[in-house]
């Protein structure tokens, strides 16, 4: 459990003391309904909601601090001292800042922690799941909750991880250089991944190199390999067929003295696939090589051949770290899975809904298309597509590529929602031959819906892919309901 008196919070964040308060802070949150006894509250200011108006709520609930962003009320200072909370001002009324600060605190007094560092464009939270699980047969795990993996849900990660811990995996999101450098720097990872090297975010950093290097900022926060006083020997792991893996190697992880282990299906890899075959529910079963000679078999209960590449990642870092591999992929294998992350539903009389609705990229559209067209489907298969968000002045090509893929996987009817660039698929795909009478074309999922609904039977294979904006899970649910 998290354990800090208020100067010490005080002094770890640079933070200024208005009231003092003698009770521990035992647990941090950033939503003033979560607010328990011990619960730091940090203020959070957006354009909706300012978290400084909810101090007062958080008193009374029995916060033992509040972390300020605003100049408080004296009927705050006052409520404050009435219930023996403590009130801090955040320097700079940074909360952002804040959260770094402590979480790098209590990782420094964890020393202990395996802390294994999962990064890439796409595949992130899959890793991060399926490590979690394995490890998990090796000790106690504390991993990123959903993908909260930006600046402050790895903050959170951390802050919420207990002393006993003996794993933590931090899933580290980007979408500007430079943030995986504070990531990594208040997480200091004993090992890490990249997944691959996309388009996500492309429309930020202006090419794939440049997400190349963002994502190689990982290895900013670690140990050389030789570090005698490390938990265990630092390394990245890649696939062999990251096209930037050399760059990242040679300019980075290198430089670094950080050594890179590479997995795939070359002989050179030190984990490598030896064969993959796809169930009629297009489930993977893999056989893995090492290159100590240890082989076995797994067959994972998430679709699609493309993660097969997060399995071989993961069961790397699983092997570094000495946990039994047979039983770690037995687990991986069973493992809970992440809501609307190509997740099979199906309701009485509805059509089976492949909801994949949480975010999307060119890459993982393409890896859910082709799960889409392998799994059993005795009625139509629908690809219900929404528009991809940040790709800056690519997305017109980059949403034709997708429609163009789209068409070349031949769906008995393909949907596309969304604006300028959903034009853009659907102009892709009609130009590659799709047939314009199995096209249907929506401004957004509402009116897809309400078109669509009783079109489907039960029968039917529908998957619904977009970025998280288009908000095609409300598309999801409805079409089950």
């Amino acid at each position: 459990m998290l354990q800090f008196s208020v100067s010490e919070v005080a002094a770890a964040t640079a933070a200024t003391v208005l009231v003092e308060g003698e009770r521990c802070v035992t647990n941090v949150v950033i939503d003033s309904r979560a607010v328990a006894q011990g619960s730091l509250f940090v203020c959070f200011s957006g354009e909706k909601v300012d978290g400084n108006v909810y101090a007062p709520s958080a008193i009374e609930h029995g916060a033992a601090a509040i972390a300020l962003t605003a100049e408080p009320d004296a009927s705050v200072i006052q409520l404050a001292r009435d219930h023996g909370c403590a009130l801090l001002r955040a320097q700079d009324d940074d909360p952002t800042e804040f959260m770094l600060r402590l979480a790098s605190a209590w990782r420094a007094r964890n020393p202990q922690w395996v802390l294994v560092g999962v990064t890439g464009s796409v595949g992130k939270t899959t890793c991060k799941d399926m490590l979690a699980a394995g490890l998990a047969v090796g000790g106690s795990v504390h991993a990123t909750a959903g993908n909260h993996n930006n600046l402050v849900g790895m903050s959170l990660t951390i802050l919420s991880a207990k002393a006993s811990d003996e794993f933590v995996v931090c899933e580290m999101g980007m979408d500007h250089a430079g943030e995986l450098t504070r990531l990594s720097a208040v997480a200091r990872p004993d090992v890490a991944l990249i997944t691959n090297v996309g388009t996500s975010h492309i429309g930020n950093l202006g090419s794939r190199e440049a997400i190349a290097r963002a994502k190689a900022e990982i290895c900013s926060g670690m140990r050389p390999t030789d570090d005698a006083e490390a938990n265990v020997p630092s390394c990245l792991v890649m696939t062999s067929d990251n096209d930037f893996g050399p760059l990242i190697e040679q300019e980075y992880a290198a430089p670094a003295g950080i050594k890179v282990m590479r997995v795939g299906a070359t002989d050179e890899c030190a984990v490598r696939t030896t064969s993959i075959t796809l169930d009629d529910q297009s489930f993977p079963t893999v056989a893995l090589s090492f290159s100590d000679g240890c082989e076995l078999f797994a067959t994972l209960d998430v679709p699609g051949v493309h993660v097969v590449s997060d399995f071989l990642l993961a069961m790397a870092i699983i092997w570094l770290l000495g946990v039994d591999r047979a039983h770690a992929a037995e687990a991986i294998a069973h493992m809970p899975r992440t809501g609307m992350r190509l997740e099979v539903k199906q309701a009485p009389g509805r059509p089976r809904v492949i909801d994949d609705s949480y975010n999307a990229s060119p890459n993982s559209m393409a890896g859910a298309l082709d799960v889409l067209t392998s799994m059993r489907c005795e009625g139509r298969r629908v690809a219900v597509l929404g528009e991809i968000g940040e790709l800056g002045d690519d997305a017109a090509r980059l949403h034709g590529y997708v429609g163009a893929y789209a068409a070349a996987k031949h769906p008995d009817m393909l949907v596309i929602v969304g604006s300028e660039n959903a034009d853009h698929m659907a102009e892709a795909a009609l130009t590659m031959g799709f047939s314009p009478d199995r096209l249907e074309r929506f401004a957004d999922g509402a009116s897809a819906l309400s078109a669509l609904k009783g079109v489907f039977g039960e029968d039917d294979l529908v998957l619904v892919k977009a970025s998280r904006f288009v908000q095609l899970d409300h598309f999801a649910k409805g079409v089950l309901a």
